[in-house]
């Protein structure tokens, strides 16, 4: 789990609230998609795959939700609650999400475009191809 990095999201306090701003140098990669998960119900799970390419940052722009992460070896819960953090999701790591308070916002930004052939969507074949 050495691969598990965060980043700081520069943000900018005022008494009127604060601003967060996501520029290119802030990410480890060029933004290729964007997207966000919302009403998501407490006892719901996301994820559940891995990708052989794409890279990830996972975002919580409101409430919370847990990140567990798999290796191959080891598994990992991380809560995200900062919409000033975020977390690098690694190239062949697996991911699940759960545990979404009421009102939580889970922002994505991805390396690449959507491309099924990249992703690893069973566990076994994930754990299979991580020993080899």
């Amino acid at each position: 789990m050495k691969q598990i990095e965060f980043i700081e999201i520069p943000k900018v306090q005022d008494p009127r609230g604060n601003l967060a701003v996501i520029e290119k140098d802030v990410l480890p990669f060029d933004i290729k998609r964007v997207y966000y998960l919302y009403d998501v119900p407490s006892n719901a799970h996301r994820g559940g795959h891995a990708h052989k390419k794409l890279v990830q940052v996972l975002i919580a722009l409101s409430g919370s939700f847990d990140v567990i992460l798999d290796d191959g070896n080891e598994r990992k819960t991380i809560t995200l609650n900062k919409p000033d953090k975020g977390l690098v999701v690694p190239t062949g790591m697996w991911r699940e999400l759960g545990n979404f308070s009421s009102g939580s916002v889970c922002l994505v930004l991805a390396s690449d475009v959507f491309e099924e052939a990249d992703y690893i969507r069973d566990y076994d074949s994930f754990v299979s191809m991580k020993r080899r």
